[in-house]
C-alpha cells in the first residue's frame, strides 16, 4: 500500500519502466514487491495489468533472509477507474492508488484531486501543471 511506503525504502532507485502511457490515466496502485533482481521487467502475478516497475541501482542490497530486492511494481485491476469509468472508483480511488504524474524514481508520489474523481486543483494550475479532463 502506497501509505505504508517508507521513502527510505525508494532510495536506491535509479529509474521507472513505463509500460504504457500514463497520460490518460487518473491513478495507478503501487505496492512494493519483492523481486529476484534489481533491475529487468518482473514477472506480474496480480489479477489485471502491470503498468511500470522501478529500476535499481548496484548499491541496492538484497535481503539477506529472502536474497530478494524491495521494487515498486504499478499496476491497474480490471474494475480501476480506466477500465470502468462509471464503476467502483468513479469517483475516490483506492488507498495505495497514486496520480502517476507525482511519482518519479525516489518519489512515493500522491493522490491529488484528480486521482480521486475531480479535476485538477487550484495549486496545479498555478504551478503550470495542466492535465487531460475526461
Amino acid at each position: 500500500m502506497s501509505a505504508l511506503i517508507d521513502p527510505e525504502q525508494l532510495a536506491h532507485e535509479s529509474d521507472l519502466v513505463w509500460l504504457e502511457d500514463i497520460g490518460g490515466l487518473d491513478y495507478v496502485r503501487q505496492s512494493l514487491d519483492r523481486l529476484p533482481t534489481r533491475r529487468g521487467k518482473p514477472a506480474y502475478h496480480r489479477d489485471g495489468r502491470m503498468v511500470g516497475y522501478a529500476l535499481l541501482g548496484p548499491e541496492a542490497r538484497s535481503s539477506r533472509a529472502s536474497g530478494t530486492f524491495l521494487r515498486r511494481v504499478f499496476w491497474l485491476l480490471p474494475h480501476d477507474r480506466d477500465g470502468r469509468p462509471s464503476g467502483l472508483y468513479s469517483s475516490g480511488a483506492p488507498s495505495e492508488a497514486v496520480d502517476p504524474r507525482t511519482i518519479a524514481p525516489r518519489v512515493k508520489g500522491y493522490k491529488t484531486q484528480r486521482s480521486e474523481g475531480g479535476p485538477e486543483s487550484e495549486a496545479m494550475r498555478e504551478l503550470g501543471i495542466t492535465l487531460p479532463l475526461h
